[in-house]
C-alpha cells in the first residue's frame, strides 16, 4: 500500500443544483453521494456542503471546474472558482479544483446507457457528473505519485 488514499468529496456547482460524490476510503474509486437543491442563501448552500464534508470524513474538497472546450474560462469556470474559494473558508480541509470538461455529458450518456429515462437523468445527472470528475481527479492523482 502506497499510503496515497484519500477521502475525498466531490463538488459539481451548477446553478440550480450541486452533485457531490465521495471517494471509497481508499481513494480508488468516487461514487456518487446526493444532489443538493440550491437555496436562497449562498452561505447555507456552503454550510451544507461542509456538513457533508465533515459526515463523509473527507480529507479534500475537489470543485469541478467548466473550462470551454479551447481551454479557456468563461463565467461559470469564474463562478466555479468563486464558491471553491468560500468553501475553503468554511470546510476546514483543503480545495482543489478539477477541469471538469465533458463531465455532465458523459454523466447523461452513461445513464441513458442504462435506460433511465429523462426525469430519472435529470435527477441524478448532477452527481454522476460529480463522480466522474472525481474519478478524474483520483486517477490524476495516483498517476502523479506512481510517476
Amino acid at each position: 500500500m502506497s499510503g496515497t488514499g484519500i477521502r475525498a468529496l466531490g463538488v459539481d456547482p451548477g446553478t440550480k443544483r450541486i452533485g457531490l460524490a465521495i471517494s471509497d476510503l481508499s481513494g480508488t474509486i468516487a461514487s456518487p453521494l446526493t444532489v443538493l437543491q440550491r437555496s436562497r442563501s449562498a452561505q447555507h448552500d456552503l454550510a451544507e456542503i461542509a456538513r457533508i464534508a465533515r459526515d463523509e470524513e473527507a480529507e479534500v474538497v475537489v470543485v469541478g471546474l467548466p473550462i470551454n472546450m479551447d481551454g479557456s474560462e468563461g463565467p461559470a469556470a469564474k463562478r466555479a472558482r468563486d464558491e471553491a474559494r468560500r468553501l475553503a473558508t468554511v470546510v476546514g480541509v483543503p480545495v482543489e479544483m478539477h477541469d471538469e470538461r465533458r463531465t455532465t455529458v458523459s454523466a447523461d450518456r452513461s445513464m441513458l446507457e442504462a435506460g433511465l429515462n429523462a426525469v430519472e437523468r435529470r435527477q441524478r445527472v448532477d452527481k454522476v457528473a460529480a463522480a466522474i470528475m472525481l474519478q478524474s481527479w483520483l486517477d490524476a492523482r495516483r498517476h502523479r505519485s506512481a510517476g
